[in-house]
């Protein structure tokens, strides 16, 4: 059975559910991974309102759609993130704005709420970030100490046990979207996340390729180190657009800038090699929805939604069960 193709509705936000899941539908999507922003999910009502819960649901069945998964990257984000300029401000509530101790408190009971919601919803899975208290350190100057890194690990888990103490509890897993900003990044830190939770199962991974294609980690690689992890798989191209000029941190530019160094792509049109994905995915047989998530500065988001469903489509193939060529072996039996 081919695995169920979804939009991610996070770059769709501004658009109300019902119009939406229209939309969505005439696409030819079989579901909608909800973005837990606009009007796609309310998580604080969610987590205490089965009715509404159920109308999420309802919403999407009206148009023959399913959905398989909600996401939490804004609340998320002010878990572990400093939360010390305005950027974090966008994600919290007016009354958070400047605290930082307030953003990250609203922040742990909405990722809290946001398991109860995804309970109550009737999904299995949370995507989202976690945020990062040591990103602000990549670069080693000034000067940056083994034990200052190891602090931000124990920070991140310390902060993030608890939470997925209620994920436990509601039976649901929370899949971190391995991005540059968050506490994992690339396969090394995602290993370290990993122990520094005592590989607890309830946290696992929304796998990306297009994060780990630009910082030019393998995304086959990153499937084959974690194949008990996969929870979840966006389907997301990017292209490195290196000149002599720019390079991989990006100038400053703003995506769609010419002279970035690298960008976004709509599916299929920049340099992620998404049939070995295929391929790797049905090697640790992910079953899980291949869900869009739509991002190219250069293209009109209605014209590449319904082309990245038919991609995804015509890419997705079933793992065979067989050699090809046991046939003639059966044949002489």
């Amino acid at each position: 059975m081919p695995r169920p193709v979804t939009l991610f509705t996070g770059q769709f936000a501004d658009i109300p559910l019902e119009q939406l899941a229209k939309k969505a539908a005439a696409w030819g999507y079989d579901g909608l991974e909800l973005a837990c922003w606009g009007d796609h999910v309310d998580v604080a009502r969610a987590a205490k309102d089965k009715k509404y819960a159920k109308t999420r649901v309802e919403i999407l069945a009206d148009h023959g759609l399913k959905v398989y998964a909600i996401s939490a990257h804004l609340a998320g984000q002010l878990v572990c993130d400093p939360n010390d300029d305005a950027r974090s401000d966008m994600f919290a509530p007016p009354a958070c704005k400047g605290n930082a101790d307030a953003k990250r408190k609203w922040a742990i009971q909405t990722m809290k709420d946001t398991a109860k919601a995804a309970e109550n919803i009737g999904v299995k899975t949370v995507n989202g970030f976690t945020g990062s208290p040591i990103w602000h350190m990549i670069y080693s100057f000034p000067p940056v100490s083994d034990a200052m890194i190891e602090k931000g690990f124990q920070f991140f888990a310390k902060t993030w046990n608890p939470i997925l103490d209620v994920f436990d509890k509601c039976g649901v897993r929370f899949a971190l979207e391995v991005h540059p900003t968050e506490i994992a990044f690339d396969i090394v830190t995602a290993r370290r996340a990993l122990k520094a939770l005592n590989n607890r199962e309830t946290f696992g991974f929304n796998f990306d390729p297009s994060h780990l294609h630009w910082q030019m980690v393998d995304p086959v690689k990153f499937i084959q180190a974690f194949p008990d992890r996969i929870y979840h798989c966006h389907m997301k191209d990017a292209a490195l657009t290196l000149d002599g000029e720019s390079g991989i941190l990006s100038s400053h530019l703003n995506f769609g800038s010419p002279g970035r160094g690298w960008d976004f792509r709509s599916l299929g049109r920049g340099q992620v090699n998404f049939e070995e994905i295929i391929r790797t995915l049905n090697t640790i047989n992910y079953g899980g929805p291949l869900s869009v998530e739509w991002e190219d500065a250069a293209m009109d988001r209605e014209f590449g939604a319904p082309e990245a469903c038919r991609f995804v489509r015509d890419l997705d193939f079933p793992k065979s069960g067989r050699v090809f060529d046991e046939a003639f072996s059966e044949k002489n039996k």
